[in-house]
């Protein structure tokens, strides 16, 4: 089997083609990456080094998929993965587009035309901000959580939202990137006769993550924490009770493995993620900080941010019930991999580009 994966020298591209190369007997990588993220080069080395090829183009372009390889399957795992992208005055609206949509036109045509099955790496981040705000949460040990007697919203359970939960505006323009590229694979899909699957990913979180506030936020916690770097608690009454669950990419590539094996049902989004288990507030993931690095308190910002949410936390018993899939590594596991990254890596941030 060849596997291509766009976004190859990134966190979750890297990690992906280091457990695939054991989980998929015989199988041969490429890898596609535009190197723009500081940090990618290290990943460059040694992917190269494990025998992963690698070719250096840009997904916007299409003329720079022209000489790649004929593949079976392609792990989309390139984008701006930023909620605040387009908006934050790092990108233009327009560049996000460009990014996210553009070159997702473009990675289908190569499935087109190749017959190659598609994996698209999307987010939780498609489901309606408005309507995430409005569930009923409480307090309880430094953390939202769900108030299970006042739900009223379709797609919401004690485990979490569905695949089932409202996609309805506003979501960010982040949101709408990975949503219309979703429509659109799908539809690529059901035209031209190749296999389509779409995870929607909850956070990713491991060691050697380039860990920024808005990507890779339990990472950049833990190394600004070690490092005695300002952090905030920005909204939400600036006490940090606001909670994400996470993954690990090993535990991705499992279910990627899975896909590549069979074929996608008609509609083949599933949820990819950690669960109520592995879910867990800023306030607590400074507790557990403040045990392994010594204490270092949050400053509360009580300004609110655009797009952010409460409580996000995913169901994946439609993975787990369809493909027996299920995350294996705990959020506790993850912490103490990227604790001993942090220990062995004190100027991470700096190396990474991370501000």
């Amino acid at each position: 089997m060849k596997v291509l994966i766009t976004g190859a020298c990134g966190f979750v591209g890297s990690q992906l083609a280091v457990h695939l190369k054991q989980l998929i007997a015989g199988v041969e990588i490429f890898g596609f990456d535009n190197l723009i993220r500081p940090g990618s080069e290290m990943n460059r080395s040694a992917l190269r080094e494990m025998g992963v090829k690698l070719a250096h183009g840009d997904l916007r372009q299409r003329s720079d998929l022209e000489t790649l390889p004929v593949c079976d399957w392609v792990i989309d795992a390139a984008a701006n993965p930023s909620v605040l992208a387009g908006v934050d005055g790092k990108s233009s609206p327009r560049q996000l587009c460009e990014h996210n949509l553009s070159g997702t036109l473009n990675i289908l045509e190569y499935c087109r035309e190749a017959k190659a099955g598609l994996i698209l790496l999307s987010t939780s981040r498609v489901y309606s901000v408005k309507e995430m705000a409005q569930l009923p949460m409480r307090e309880v040990n430094s953390g939202f959580v769900l108030d299970e007697t006042k739900l009223a919203a379709k797609g919401v359970s004690a485990a979490g939202i569905d695949e089932s939960f409202s996609t309805r505006a506003p979501i960010s323009l982040y949101g709408a990137t990975k949503l219309a590229s979703e429509v659109i694979a799908l539809e690529y899909g059901a035209t031209f006769g190749f296999p389509v699957w779409i995870n929607r990913c909850g956070v990713l979180a491991g060691a050697g993550q380039f860990g920024t506030a808005e990507q890779g936020i339990f990472s950049y916690w833990l190394h600004a924490h070690a490092a005695k770097r300002k952090l905030r608690y920005i909204g939400f009454g600036g006490t940090g009770l606001q909670v994400r669950d996470a993954f690990h990419p090993a535990d991705l590539a499992e279910l990627v493995a899975v896909q590549t094996r069979r074929d996608p049902p008609a509609d083949a989004i599933f949820h990819a993620s950690g669960g109520l288990e592995n879910s867990m507030s800023l306030a607590q993931l400074t507790a557990w900080c403040d045990e392994r690095f010594s204490r270092h308190a949050p400053e509360p910002d009580l300004r609110p941010r655009p797009f952010d949410i409460p409580w996000v936390v995913m169901d994946f018993a439609r993975a787990k019930n369809e493909l027996g899939w299920q995350p294996k590594r705990s959020l506790l596991n993850i912490l103490d991999e990227i604790g001993e990254h942090v220990k062995a890596h004190p100027g991470w941030l700096e190396s990474v580009g991370a501000a």
